[in-house]
């Protein structure tokens, strides 16, 4: 036995030593974020990030040179670290247009674009103590061989380069959100901010982004896939997790399990009243019997966000009160989302829906027939926002704008009623929203969130077919253990 032991022994040794030796035979550079050669699993040879190539990139760069005014150019500055504490950093987040253009997703970079030099970005350098203690990052060798720029040089030259550059430019664009000192207290960009030279990007890069491509909508359409079988797997277990705090890590976990980088935003988890504030994140009260569950959850991938809700009852069943408000908002999300097509506006779906809205709470006798002001204070939202690498994404882009296909929205209809409400009882402290994903397209629209239930029906099935199965695998479980 021992000998047989020892030749295991010795079997072992020799795979993990040849596995090492296979392994440290080839180095593989540290870009500091993933690439085809650190994740083969994640990324295909060609792409910068998860589904997007560089030719995507480079294109997405050639589009917004040709909107940019004659001898203009852009800078572009990477999203900053924020810290929670003096050494404690929070999660660091790429800025969308910083990502769009370049695919690079660490903090610390600023690049510029212009018909003079094509990309030129300007690398942190990373000290052997940074290292050490984060990591490696993407310098210039970087910038060049992976993010495919023309030109690459160590942020230190940035003092020495970009005057130069603001002074044959006749105007200068960036992105104002991220704009960083390093660039900002220069005495040339000052200048040129004076005299007027100076303006906004994102009215170029938000319309360039609020049309996504079919990489792009590949991603979403994953997204939005993971949110779901996250949410459903939530509202499953509702009934046992009787507390909002449970939910949002349920959601949180599942999402990340499938393959989310994170969160879009910090999920909504309303039960009862709290349902009835729009954007309630405390999620720190146990959710009482009978009530509902608000959850408005989203998730990122690869850079492209989800955003859906739904409104459930953990008990199993809506009351008669809770369905009859639930219908008036799911009769709208339906009839908003037949509107859905090229043509058409969010303005012009919300106008819609606010008929829809105000004539239903009117015959449900929640709205007296003078109280159209009141309806706003029930519902001050819009129907939806567009949808993309931010939750509301291209802001720049006008709700009147006709939509075009591969443009993404949100159809989200809801009555928040809080409990010091000003009608009949039986309505305080009811908050509803049931919200889809919805992808234009050529004749209509195709819901990414289509599989997530919202039928009255589906959701009281799903809830008490799944809590009568774990009761019952937990009795047969005692009686096997017992027996």
């Amino acid at each position: 036995m021992k000998t047989l032991s020892r030749k295991l022994l010795q079997q072992l040794s020799s795979k993990q030593a040849i596995r090492h030796h296979a392994y440290s035979t080839k180095a593989i550079p540290d870009f500091g974020q993933p690439t085809p050669a650190s994740h083969p699993q994640l990324m295909n040879e060609g792409e910068i990030t998860p589904g997007i190539t560089s030719e995507e990139y480079i294109s997405r760069r050639k589009r917004l040179l040709e909107l940019l005014p004659e001898k203009s150019f852009a800078i572009i500055a990477a999203a900053p670290i924020k810290m929670m504490t003096d050494v404690v950093p929070y999660t660091f987040r790429q800025d969308a247009d910083y990502l769009y253009l370049t695919g690079c997703q660490q903090p610390g970079g600023v690049a510029v674009l212009s018909q003079e030099c094509g990309l030129c970005m300007f690398m942190p350098e990373a000290k052997a103590h940074d290292i050490v203690w984060q990591g490696q990052t993407a310098g210039v060798d970087a910038a060049l061989e992976m993010f495919k720029a023309e030109k690459a040089y160590p942020m230190s030259k940035l003092n020495e380069i970009l005057p130069g550059m603001i002074k044959r430019s006749c105007k200068l664009f960036h992105n104002t959100l991220t704009a960083t000192p390093t660039y900002t207290d220069m005495e040339t960009f000052q200048k040129a901010a004076h005299v007027g030279k100076v303006s906004d990007l994102s009215i170029f890069t938000h319309d360039l982004r609020w049309v996504k491509s079919p990489a792009e909508l590949k991603l979403m359409k994953e997204s939005a896939s993971i949110a779901c079988q996250a949410l459903l797997q939530t509202i499953l277990h509702s009934k046992t997790y009787t507390y909002e705090a449970m939910l949002s890590a349920k959601v949180e976990y599942e999402c990340r399990m499938r393959g989310a980088q994170r969160m879009a935003f910090n999920p909504v988890v309303g039960g009862g009243p709290n349902g009835s504030v729009i954007h309630y994140s405390r999620n720190d009260q146990k959710i009482k019997g009978g009530n509902l569950v608000l959850m408005d959850v989203g998730c990122e991938l690869h850079g492209y966000c989800s955003d859906l809700t739904r409104t459930w009852p953990p008990c199993g069943s809506f009351s008669s009160v809770q369905e009859e408000v639930y219908d008036l908002i799911l009769q709208t999300n339906k009839e908003c989302i037949r509107l859905c097509k090229p043509g058409a506006s969010i303005r012009q779906i919300h106008n819609y829906s606010v008929e829809l809205l105000f004539k239903g709470l009117k015959e449900i006798g929640i709205l007296k027939r003078d109280q159209f002001r009141s309806y706003h204070q029930l519902n001050p939202t819009s129907i939806g926002h567009y949808l993309g690498m931010d939750v509301h994404d291209s802001s720049m882009i006008s709700y009147d704008r006709p939509l075009k296909p591969g443009v993404v929205i949100t159809i989200e209809p809801g009555i928040y009623l809080p409990s010091s409400f000003d009608g009949p009882e039986r309505y305080q402290g009811i908050g509803i929203r049931i919200e889809d994903e919805v992808l234009i397209m050529e004749t209509g629209c195709e819901v990414l969130t289509g599989s997530m239930p919202k039928e009255i029906k589906h959701i009281e099935s799903l809830l008490n077919n799944y809590s009568h199965g774990m009761e019952m695998e937990g009795h047969n479980n005692i009686k096997a253990a017992t027996s």
